[in-house]
């Protein structure tokens, strides 16, 4: 693989600051300065960043800032599927954590750890998520109240859990909420009579989508993210 995608995935940076590092002569291979991002790395060299060993995270963290028409599947028939934004050889092991609809853009984590895969999306944990949430109709501070407090959605046998909500013009709205129930953020929005026109996930807990990835492109997750979330 690339020298810069080894390095930006073992020390959790992202490519642009693995690249620069690199050619500051940070990195060694089996004790020879490469200065070449490009450069191909084998299983058996031993790479250092300022004399420190790197070695490959035993399980992976990825943050993708999703786009449109991509499906949060492993496999899909009729849908392009979030894991074709990554190299092939990173698919191996890798789960969604958690889904986001095929028309929603934003923040989406993936993972070969099972347990810190639960710990996001087990209800339990109260995990946040934030999405910025534009709509059909003006919203008034009734509907505001009501999404405040938690409301019934169609089908359910209990109401959403209360939701911090950010009025950001008269047809946006920042959501926060600790669920994640189907399509939960639209039917919240249907029960107080309006209409999700567009969704954007803005952030996982203290996780937030980084603003250098264009849409489709990805990067590791620093340790400190990692940690944050369990």
């Amino acid at each position: 693989m690339r020298l810069d995608f080894y390095v930006s995935h073992a020390e959790g940076m992202s490519r642009k600051d693995a690249k620069i590092n690199i050619t500051k002569g940070r990195v060694e291979i089996n004790g020879t300065v490469i200065k070449k991002a490009n450069h191909q790395v084998k299983e058996s060299d031993e790479l250092t960043l300022d004399d420190v060993v790197l070695s490959w995270p035993t399980e992976r963290y990825y943050l993708l800032h999703k786009p449109v028409d991509y499906v949060c599947a492993t496999q899909d028939d009729e849908h392009p599927i979030v894991l074709d934004l990554l190299p092939v050889n990173l698919h191996k092991d890798l789960k969604v954590v958690g889904r986001l609809d095929k028309d929603t853009t934003g923040l989406l984590l993936l993972t070969t750890d099972g347990q810190w895969l639960h710990r996001i999306t087990s209800p339990k944990h109260e995990c946040s998520k934030t999405y910025l949430v534009h709509l059909s109709y003006p919203i008034d501070q009734q509907a505001v109240t009501r999404l405040m407090e938690g409301v019934m959605l169609n089908g359910e046998a209990a109401p959403t859990r209360p939701a911090k909500v950010e009025i950001v013009t008269e047809t946006c709205i920042r959501l926060t909420i600790q669920e994640g129930k189907y399509h939960q953020v639209k039917r919240m929005l249907a029960a107080v009579e309006n209409h999700v026109v567009a969704l954007h996930r803005e952030s996982i807990g203290n996780v937030r989508l980084d603003e250098t990835l264009v849409l489709g492109e990805f990067r590791a997750l620093t340790p400190k993210e990692v940690d944050s979330l369990n």
